[in-house]
């Protein structure tokens, strides 16, 4: 059994940070599962077939290639690359949340809420800034007895952190089966299954419940792709949260969602943000 799986090395000049939500922007149209920061050597974007990763890659070469970025296909030997590249992580504290993995789960106070992630290829364990700017307007919201929607749930920490302060029913979802497995496995591993749903779905084109509060941490393409189907899925009076925008992006983001709700709050971590708009 061949345990290799297609990815791309891709760099782009140290100069120039414009390219890379450009880049990201392009890349959700083949469907990533994963970006790893690989630091000055780049980031490694793995797919889930050889085809689609080759057809990434002449894209790629044919909108950035002129601007110097370097587009590398390669093939990744092992399909546990994330459990070893995060066997180093610790514990992230993000207001009263804190995320942790089973290695290092910290004493905590009572009112703060403990969320325990396992990872995995599946985002979401508290080392990126747009998962902790989430957390943030997640702990601002009124969550107890509120029917909430993750979109993009990656290791269900989200769905996770919203059932132990109280939300429910909560429904996860993710294009990605992997990240669905993981997900489903926090949740039992957290003792929240009674709240969350996880399973397998595409904004796009599945039939989704409406809910009060939706979370949506994805690539900032997809929102501006789906602004009215995210919007009417938080519904009149509902909360809509989108992650995974960089500042760049807002602008754009804010134009698609106008339309359906008014602009909430705010959240900034370098360039990274989360937005909340009100239905």
């Amino acid at each position: 059994m061949d345990d290799r799986r297609p990815a791309l090395d891709i760099r782009t000049p140290a100069q120039d940070s414009r390219l890379t939500p450009l880049i990201d922007a392009l890349l959700d149209d083949f469907d990533p599962f994963a970006i790893e920061d690989l630091g000055a050597r780049g980031r490694r974007v793995h797919f889930f077939s050889t085809c689609t990763r080759d057809d990434a890659a002449q894209a790629l070469d044919r909108r950035f290639g002129e601007a110097g970025v370097s587009v590398r296909p390669v093939e990744v030997d092992d399909g546990d690359w994330a459990v070893r590249s995060q066997a180093s992580l610790r514990f992230v504290r993000v207001g009263d949340i804190v995320v942790a993995p089973p290695w290092d789960v910290p004493a905590t106070a009572a009112a703060e809420t403990r969320v325990v992630i396992r990872p995995s290829m599946g985002f979401g364990t508290g080392h990126h800034a747009s998962t902790r700017l989430c957390l943030r307007a997640l702990q601002a919201l009124p969550l107890r007895g509120r029917r909430v929607l993750d979109i993009g749930t990656g290791s269900g920490v989200l769905a996770i952190a919203a059932a132990l302060r109280g939300a429910g029913p909560i429904l996860a979802v993710d294009i990605d089966a992997d990240a669905v497995e993981t997900a489903r496995a926090n949740v039992l591993l957290n003792r929240v299954e009674q709240a969350v749903q996880v399973r397998c779905a595409d904004v796009r084109v599945d039939d989704l419940p409406s809910a009060q509060v939706v979370f949506a941490n994805v690539h900032a393409a997809l929102v501006c792709r789906d602004a009215g189907r995210l919007a009417r899925l938080a519904g009149a009076g509902g909360t809509l949260v989108i992650g995974g925008v960089t500042d760049e992006e807002e602008d754009a983001v804010c134009r698609k969602l106008a339309p359906y709700g008014g602009a909430g709050a705010r959240y900034a971590e370098d360039e990274w943000l989360a937005l909340t708009f009100c239905g």
